[in-house]
């Protein structure tokens, strides 16, 4: 498939570029249907009452760090509360040296989020850091409503999201893992007691507390993680066997890296036309997607879409989402796409080489690409241009910038290793549109005897080429 260039001016009446949306057209192609509402005006059943969105308060413990900073924090834990589908009602944050070890916040602040809690009528708290187990418990047990913490939020907005079958088994795997570690028991009266007949025929001496129910959960969690595992190995052999394929054939390989909602999905579609689903919310993308490109001189080469990542990304997701991750690794170079319009870009930065880092991705080559400049203050853009000389600057939605990103993709894919001088007969157009498609043409000539070709090619369509040598 070769690149689909645009151009607003030249068609008015093309408005975006993010291909043939199926899947967000299916979704807003349902319509309400008006008086079809069965609402009692007398609520006295629960089952009768509105369906409303879950009411939160947010908690946040900074040790370090300006304002702004923490500012940037808050408002991106809003933005997560919201994408999982909650209503914010008010934000609580501390400023400690570290967080409390028994409740996260202060005993005061513990008590001031409770009055706020009342006052609100909110039926959450969101905090923003992994909490230990004992620190949930205990919140908890003095917010008397529920408490989650980041990590949870991340992983429930994964499931979410989660389409394909290695997506769901892979954040089911981060889930549980995530709840091995704080399931909650009531200690001997919910253990299962075995005995007589019940107990194997053990009888008298046999007879005893059992297995308490947390154990049993916690049993059964890990038969689950063990199966989970097995599935994704399996999955992952299809996956290694469609990069095998692409890596015997030397197909030179670009992912697509960023932070969340950065428009890694709507660059991949301005490139390729691919038609994935595009939408303005965090982690909209969880299942990589591949498409084919070329570049201007007829070199083939993959663009990947990969899972966006987020500051303090949990440790849980980053090991269940490895072998799709492993698609950055194994890339030969890293289109690292950044909001140019985000508050703190250079935090999105630091966040995502930080994940690129855990991953072993970080030796990979990386094009640093600033993305949604018309959005972004030309102020804020001055001063990225000065602090990344080497970033190319781009609209996905516009079209701005995409010739120049084109260029540099194709200026920093790997050039092929061997140089060839070759006369092909004109019934071997077979091998013309290799060198076209794996190679690099220099120079080309039709002459009576054949197609004298000076090219650099790899080193197997070398072999191939080595009968028809002209010197």
């Amino acid at each position: 498939m070769t690149d689909l260039h645009y151009d607003d001016a030249e068609d008015p009446e093309v408005e975006d570029f993010d291909g043939d949306q199926l899947e967000l057209a299916e979704r807003l192609s349902l319509r309400r249907v008006a008086g079809m509402s069965t609402q009692l005006a007398d609520i006295t059943e629960v089952e009768y009452r509105d369906l409303q969105l879950e009411r939160v308060v947010l908690v946040s413990v900074w040790t370090s760090g300006t304002q702004t900073d923490i500012d940037n924090a808050v408002a991106e834990l809003r933005l997560l509360a919201e994408t999982a589908g909650s209503e914010v009602l008010d934000a609580l944050v501390q400023r400690r040296s570290r967080p409390d070890p028994a409740t996260f916040i202060g005993r005061g602040k513990v008590d001031e989020l409770r009055e706020v809690v009342i006052a609100t009528g909110a039926d959450t708290v969101i905090c923003d850091g992994e909490l230990e187990p004992a620190q949930l418990r205990n919140l908890e047990d003095r917010v008397r409503v529920k408490v989650i913490d980041r990590t949870a939020l991340i992983l429930d907005i994964f499931a979410t999201h989660a389409k394909s079958a290695e997506g769901k088994a892979q954040v089911e795997l981060a889930q549980l893992q995530y709840l091995r570690q704080r399931l909650r028991g009531w200690g001997g009266n919910l253990s299962r007691q075995a005995g007589g007949r019940a107990a194997g025929g053990a009888g008298i001496g046999g007879r005893g507390p059992g297995e308490t129910k947390i154990e049993t959960d916690r049993r059964r969690i890990r038969t689950r993680i063990s199966v989970l595992r097995k599935r994704l190995r399996e999955m992952d052999e299809v996956r290694a066997t469609k990069r095998q394929e692409r890596q015997r054939n030397e197909v030179p390989s670009v992912a697509i890296v960023g932070y969340t909602n950065a428009g890694k999905s709507s660059l991949l579609n301005r490139l390729t036309g691919a038609g994935v689903l595009v939408e303005d919310a965090l982690f909209a993308t969880l299942d990589p997607t591949t498409r084919r490109s070329e570049a201007s001189d007829g070199r083939v080469y993959t663009l990947t879409d990969t899972v966006g990542f987020v500051r303090h990304l949990p440790h849980d997701l980053v090991e269940a989402f490895r072998s799709t991750l492993e698609e950055s690794v194994l890339a030969d170079l890293l289109l690292h796409i950044v909001d140019g319009s985000d508050p703190d870009p250079q935090g999105q930065i630091r966040a995502v080489r930080t994940v690129l880092g855990e991953i072993g991705a970080a030796e990979v080559a990386e094009q640093l690409v600033i993305n949604k400049i018309d959005r972004a203050e030309p102020d804020a853009l001055t001063v990225l241009r000065s602090q990344y000389p080497d970033a190319v600057f781009v609209s996905a939605r516009t079209g701005e910038g995409m010739d120049d990103l084109r260029a540099r993709i194709e200026q920093r894919l790997p050039r092929p290793a061997v140089e060839v001088r070759v006369l092909l007969p004109y019934d071997r157009g077979d091998l013309l549109n290799k060198i076209h498609t794996g190679g690099e043409i220099i120079t080309l000539e039709h002459t009576g005897d054949g197609t004298a070709v000076l090219a650099r090619v790899n080193q197997g369509l070398a072999g191939e080429l080595a009968p028809y040598s002209a010197g």
